[in-house]
C-alpha cells in the first residue's frame, strides 16, 4: 500500500488538438464512455494528419453510437466548426 498521493494532472490547453478533439465529441451518445474515448481519439488523428476524411476518421473509430454515423459526423463537424476548425 502507497502513502503518497497521486501526481497532480496539469489539464492541456483549450486551444490544443486533444482539447479540440474531445470536446467535439463530447455529448455524442455512445453505449460506454470508452467508445467515446476512441472516438475523441481518431478525431484527434484527423485533426493532426488530415490524411482521410473525417467522415473515415470517425468510421474508424468503430464506437458504438447510439445515432446515426451520419448524424453524428454532422454534430461533430459543427462543433469543430464552433472551436474555429477549417474543415
Amino acid at each position: 500500500m502507497t502513502t503518497k498521493a497521486p501526481s497532480s494532472v496539469r489539464p492541456a490547453d483549450a486551444a490544443s488538438p486533444e482539447s479540440i478533439a474531445y470536446s467535439a465529441v463530447e455529448g455524442i451518445p455512445t453505449l460506454e464512455p470508452h467508445d467515446l474515448d476512441r472516438l475523441g481519439y481518431c478525431v484527434w488523428i484527423w485533426l493532426t494528419t488530415r490524411r482521410d476524411s473525417l467522415e473515415q476518421a470517425i468510421k474508424n473509430a468503430n464506437a458504438r453510437l447510439t445515432i446515426s454515423q451520419e448524424e453524428a459526423t454532422r454534430r461533430i463537424r459543427e462543433r469543430l466548426q464552433q472551436l474555429g476548425v477549417s474543415l
